[in-house]
């Protein structure tokens, strides 16, 4: 029964309450997806405030992000009846440290009167300090500096503390580049973002009485998605708590998927033994989706070893299944996503009209999103990119399309602008500015107007080298273009490679740039539906003109990183398939742990579906601009067959979904060949030519399980002669289940999946 006074409370579930009221000693609030976390937390401070266990300035609450901070400060207002602006040290980790941080700043060595610099002003540091260093920066880039930097940051790493295995970094003069950025930052009186936490975290832990003088004055601390903390801001809060220990840390380890930012799920996984007496409340009422749906979740992250767990549950009852489906490759995929979503929008599934606005298409990758782009475009469905640009809109793909515009058009001036350059050719804004001035005055176009000014020796030195050369270029693809000597698929890969814009992106270091990569990849492998590059730069335009409004209802794209902390009616799971998703990137760099992230990620974008869930893997898809054929995600094997509606027939692709593989007398190829008339596309025809072509004798996959085979015989033997569209030909030197030793004429010996080379015979004849 709630306590007199507080209405606020009635509304609670058990476990809820439990959390809101147990207000003393350290407690970790265990709350899965859509149990109402942010309720309990926002309760739990109106509890304190209410019962007067703390006045407003004695609450530290804090969060991830603004958006989160100003959410739960109008719920605190709302409960409270006030405008929830009198709690001063409610927000993010970033904006509470800058308020400590110029309080004392003279304890670091700056002024209160600090700047913080934005992401630009600290590469243009970094540069100077990088060139002063005589470091060549195309090799050793400094935006690649400038994320080693920010992640020893983000471990409470001083110059002076950094571990002896640091020493490495960044050809072996990381350290000493750290150290003399950090004295040109007190020289400057500035602080990256990175130094907020770090800077406060040592005036802590090096000034006693500033630690005690704050935790007197902060009672009460609190803290939102603590699975996703660093090691800074997990030191920062253990410091600030270690008196009082009246911590309350709210956070869900099946949710952390930011590892490779800088986020340590260990940080919430020891919260026991960090604090010994501390009261774990587990939030397992879920209030957002169907029952098939949790336990398909569940499932799947019940293959992490590392967690705390907990049984979502809710009292809902019946739902649709998770449905699963294969398709023969990614455009198929993407048409029947396109029609699903149609049928869903008409009410024509048998269930009432959805909105688009419910529904969104959850990737892993953001290169999968152009396939979904160009057929919603096709059909007329209007879509919106949630947590990014549209595909087409993104800058590598932008500056592409500027050198295939500029092929095709070489009076488009904008496009000239954007790419004469990009890469860098030694062309300041003066040359520019004298080429402009150029062609205006005759009249021309800034192509035209720049073989003038090379011609009166206007330029000199590499600018005039490089212009030439880019020029040269231009004429010659111009030609090839016109002539069709080459193909235009062809060509735009040479357009890429000649123009060094591949280049540039392959030395850059940053995150982003395999992601860039991949999307120029994307992009080459999109004009194979079009007969020259014109035909495809309208298509694109068209596709540029797809925003409507942003009253028009739309399905959303994006990725399940972006994903995270949203909730849709239906939702789109596609590219379930091991290698993209998992992602073999992610498993190479951080083997099991890695896993683990992404069977995080999984968990999270099947909780994120409220009534529908489908999760969907293609057959075939283009890797390294060949194709390959696909294994479904190890992930689908996970997924309880009780509550899995399988829409693929019995045996796509040598495997057995399950119940719907059960007592069947013929073999899972076979019966896809006799149910082949269910999907009637080309894909199902070239898959039954392949069934027909199965030697005699060889057995098709049938198992009991969901998808994929547990014992796997390879088909190779040593020393075959095979390919690989990454490292090229080599010789198979040993064989382990599908897992092949090759010696790479060119790339060395490398490990690789047997389903990713073909034999050196068959390299020029994909049969795809």
């Amino acid at each position: 029964m709630a306590a007199r006074g507080a209405p606020y409370l009635d509304d609670l579930n058990p476990a809820q309450r439990a959390a809101v009221e147990t207000l003393d000693g350290p407690v970790l609030m265990l709350a899965g997806a859509g149990t109402g976390k942010t309720k309990a937390l926002t309760t739990r401070i109106v509890h304190l405030l209410n019962t007067g266990r703390a006045r407003p300035n004695e609450v530290l609450a804090v969060t991830f992000t603004n958006k989160a901070a100003r959410e739960m400060r109008e719920r605190v207002g709302r409960l409270m009846g006030t405008s929830g602006e009198g709690l001063p040290w409610l927000g993010t980790f970033h904006a509470i440290c800058v308020k400590l941080l110029r309080r004392h700043a003279e304890l670091v060595g700056l002024k209160s009167s600090f700047t913080i610099l934005d992401s630009d002003d600290q590469l243009r540091l970094l540069k100077q300090l990088v060139q002063a260093a005589g470091i060549d920066d195309k090799r050793w880039p400094a935006r690649m500096l400038a994320g080693i930097i920010d992640g020893w940051k983000n471990r409470a790493w001083l110059p002076e503390t950094l571990p002896a295995a640091e020493a490495g970094a960044y050809n072996d003069m990381g350290p000493v580049l750290y150290a003399q950025y950090q004295t040109r930052l007190k020289e400057l009186n500035a602080v990256d973002f990175g130094d907020l936490l770090l800077h406060m975290v040592h005036i802590f832990q090096q000034h006693e009485d500033v630690l005690a003088q704050y935790q007197r004055w902060f009672k009460y601390v609190l803290v939102d998605e603590y699975q996703d903390t660093n090691v800074a801001q997990y030191l920062w809060l253990r410091l600030l708590a270690g008196g009082h220990k009246n911590i309350c840390c709210v956070g869900d380890d099946d949710q952390s998927i930011y590892g490779w930012r800088g986020a340590e799920v260990g940080n919430i996984l020891r919260f026991e033994k960090d604090f010994p007496d501390a009261k774990i409340v587990r939030l397992e009422q879920n209030y957002r989706s169907t029952p098939h749906i949790l336990a398909a979740a569940a499932g799947v992250i019940a293959g992490n070893e590392n967690r705390l767990g907990k049984e979502l549950w809710t009292a809902e009852e019946g739902g649709e299944k998770l449905r699963l489906i294969g398709h023969w490759d990614g455009e198929e995929e993407a048409r029947w996503i396109g029609e699903e979503a149609e049928a869903m929008q008409r009410g024509t599934r048998g269930m009432a009209p959805l909105s688009l606005n419910g529904m969104a298409i959850l990737v892993r990758a953001s290169h999968q999103m152009r396939a979904f782009e160009d057929r919603f475009l096709s059909i007329g469905m209007p879509y919106r990119v949630i947590g990014g640009p549209r595909f087409y809109e993104r800058l590598e793909i932008r500056d592409a399309m500027a050198y295939f515009r500029l092929v095709v058009s070489p009076q488009d001036d904008l496009a000239f602008e954007r790419v004469v350059n990009t890469p860098k050719r030694g062309l300041g804004d003066k040359a520019r500015q004298k080429i402009q001035r150029e062609a205006r005055a005759q009249f021309l176009p800034l192509v035209e107007g720049a073989q003038m000014v090379l011609e009166a020796k206007g330029l000199g030195g590499k600018g005039a080298v490089e212009l030439q050369r880019f020029l040269d270029n231009l004429r010659r693809w111009q030609r090839l273009e016109a002539s069709a000597e080459v193909g235009h698929v062809e060509l735009a890969e040479m357009i890429l490679d000649e123009s060094g814009y591949t280049e540039m992106w392959q030395n850059d270091k940053s995150p982003e740039a395999a992601g860039r990569l991949e999307n120029l990849k994307e992009l080459v492998k999109a004009l194979e539906q079009f007969e020259n590059l014109q035909g495809f730069l309208e298509h694109v335009g068209l596709i540029m003109d797809n925003d409507k409004g942003e009253s028009e209802e739309k399905i959303s794209i994006m990725t399940l990183h972006a994903a995270k902390g949203l909730e849709f009616p239906a939702v789109f799971l596609p590219g379930w398939e091991d290698g993209l998703f998992p992602s073999q990137r992610s498993m190479d760099e951080s083997g099991t742990k890695g896993l683990e992230e992404e069977r995080r990620l999984a968990y999270v974008g099947i909780t994120r579906a409220e009534q529908i869930c489908t999760v969907s893997f293609a057959g075939n898809r283009r890797v390294y601009g060949q194709w390959q054929s696909q294994l479904p995600s190890r992930f689908i094997d996970e997924l309880p067959e009780a509550h899995v509606e399988v829409l693929t027939p019995p045996g796509l692709y040598g495997g057995n979904f399950g119940a719907a593989a059960q007592g069947h007398g013929r073999s899972g190829l076979e019966q896809a060949v006799s149910e082949a008339d269910v999907y009637n596309s080309p894909g199902w025809r070239r898959m039954q030519a392949r069934a027909s072509q199965r030697p005699a004798g060889q057995p098709a996959s049938s198992r009991g399980n969901m998808v994929i085979e547990g014992t796997v015989v390879s088909a190779f033997a040593v020393g075959e002669r095979v390919f690989h569209s990454k490292f090229g030909y080599g010789e198979i030197t040993a064989v382990e289940a599908d897992k092949l030793a090759i010696v790479f004429d060119k790339a060395g010996e490398k490990k690789v999946v047997a389903r990713f080379v073909v034999r050196a015979s068959e390299a020029d004849n994909i049969p795809f």
